[in-house]
């Protein structure tokens, strides 16, 4: 593919950031965070200002990712938002992929619309619970995580296909709810060993 390819199209975005993934299945791993702007749903618990946006190339994108790494081989690469299957395409992917050396690309999508060819790993969190608008399109990932708000039952989503199942208890931003929410995530996982908890611990870290 060409530069001059990777030049065309504009894609509007919130914010790229060098951290570590701190929730579901990568937790831990050095990232790059290729936040896209906006989304195609409300969700009541959203803790992300995801509107503000800049109109950049994949080029630039990618000029700022290496920027930030170092061009440092083998990270991985989260394509998240808002909702990034908005915008990520394949030139989107293929571009990043040729800028940094085996790095691995992610994106977090509610699964109402179809991801990008050239993807590694898909993280599913569906929303149909709290947006009646979200219907799950996407029917198989590669994990499976669901924010547990304490309310609204867990479905089995067993039309998903996945390889892993992650239960991510809702941070309310109230110690007691997030509490109870925490004790009934444990309770669920006892009961449903297939799933996992993942935790949000780049809170705990205290890093972006």
């Amino acid at each position: 593919m060409t530069k001059q390819r990777y030049d065309m199209k504009k894609y509007r975005v919130n914010e790229i950031f060098y951290s570590i993934q701190g929730e579901g299945h990568n937790t831990g791993r050095a990232a790059l965070f290729v936040r896209m702007s906006g989304c195609n749903l409300k969700c009541p618990f959203c803790d992300t200002d995801h509107h503000p946006s800049v109109d950049m190339t994949a080029n630039e994108i990618c000029e700022e990712a290496v920027r930030q790494t170092g061009g440092t081989e083998g990270i991985l690469v989260v394509l998240t938002g808002g909702e990034p299957t908005l915008q990520v395409d394949e030139p989107l992917v293929e571009a990043l992929h040729s800028a940094i050396p085996h790095c691995e690309i992610a994106i977090e999508t509610n699964g109402t619309h179809p991801v990008a060819k050239g993807i590694d790993w898909i993280t599913l969190s569906p929303k149909n619970l709290f947006v009646s608008s979200a219907d799950i399109i996407l029917l198989k990932a590669d994990e499976l995580k669901v924010v547990f708000d304490g309310i609204h039952p867990i479905p089995s989503y067993d039309k998903i296909d996945c390889h892993c199942r992650y239960v991510q208890p809702c941070d309310t931003g109230d110690d007691t709810r997030n509490a109870d929410i925490i004790n009934q995530t444990i309770d669920f996982v006892k009961h449903n060993p297939q799933w996992t908890i993942s935790l949000q611990t780049h809170k705990f870290l205290q890093v972006k």
